[in-house]
């Protein structure tokens, strides 16, 4: 069985992760409206029929700015921890309120989700691995060091979403207060370009085909320097940048390249555009 991934958007704009197989899928945060993510998902020619379930990292409004108006118009439950809905204040229907713990999967359909904590400025930040018919995709952005949840998750990914945030020189160099840079940098803020492509030399998967790098600064990073720096290191792994301004195309994984698609064939390939941090 096929697993079908797209970045909707990536961005301090708004986030959101669609994984799916033939039957059904899932959405990972939900931070952009609910018209432009159906919009998004219409022209990647998915159906948001399939959408069983939100699941919500964390709290902050890049990542929940949709999900009150999704959850309701489309009746699907939203997976989040107590914590996160408490500090979230999202005004949810309670019978489509679902919780989850660290390391106990959700099981939608065919899906098995996972989730793990991670180090982030939030209440009870979480990412998320997905498996359906022995394929794994992970879901790694805000996240402020690689830890021991991080690299053990990540290296059983057959595709990943992954944060590259900043490029250091470009962070120390530029306009944001010094508050900011630490906050940034500081063990519960972004990945760096390098602390990422360390993740990725280190402990990628033999079995990776996909690597969508995800979450990019609009002022502290470049999508063609991060493009560049990864290819160097690809060795056969499609390495694509997630725009903050429109969907990406849709990557089929199942151990081979882009292939069939489960509603019609995918559009080509395209080239990302600069993202946002804060």
């Amino acid at each position: 069985m096929s697993v079908y991934i797209i970045s909707l958007n990536s961005g301090s704009n708004g986030n959101c992760y669609y994984i799916g197989n033939c039957s059904e899928a899932v959405l990972i945060d939900a931070g952009i409206s609910c018209r432009e993510t159906e919009n998004r998902i219409a022209r990647a020619g998915l159906s948001f029929n399939k959408i069983k379930a939100v699941f919500i990292s964390h709290e902050h409004t890049d990542h929940i700015r949709g999900v009150e108006v999704i959850s309701r118009k489309h009746q699907i439950p939203v997976y989040i921890t107590e914590s996160t809905l408490e500090n979230s204040r999202l005004q949810l229907d309670n019978s489509l309120i679902k919780t989850f713990k660290a390391y106990a999967p959700v099981v939608i359909g065919e899906l098995s989700v996972k989730a793990f904590p991670k180090l982030h400025d939030a209440r009870d930040p979480h990412s998320f691995t997905i498996t359906s018919g022995g394929i794994t995709v992970g879901i790694l952005t805000d996240i402020g060091l690689a830890c021991e949840h991080v690299i053990q998750n990540f290296s059983q990914c057959h595709a990943a979403f992954l944060e590259a945030n900043y490029d250091t020189v470009m962070l120390e160099k530029g306009h944001y207060p010094a508050f900011l840079k630490k906050r940034i940098r500081g063990g519960h803020g972004h990945l760096s370009n390098l602390q990422a492509l360390e993740l990725f030399t280190k402990y990628k998967a033999p079995f990776m085909s996909h690597l969508l790098l995800s979450h990019l600064s609009e002022y502290n990073n470049s999508p063609q320097l991060v493009k560049d720096l990864f290819a160097k290191h690809a060795e056969g792994i499609n390495i694509v940048i997630a725009s903050r301004f429109e969907e990406s195309s849709v990557y089929c994984i199942n151990g081979t390249a882009v292939a069939d698609h489960p509603d019609k064939p995918p559009a080509a390939h395209r080239l990302s555009v600069q993202m946002s941090l804060f």
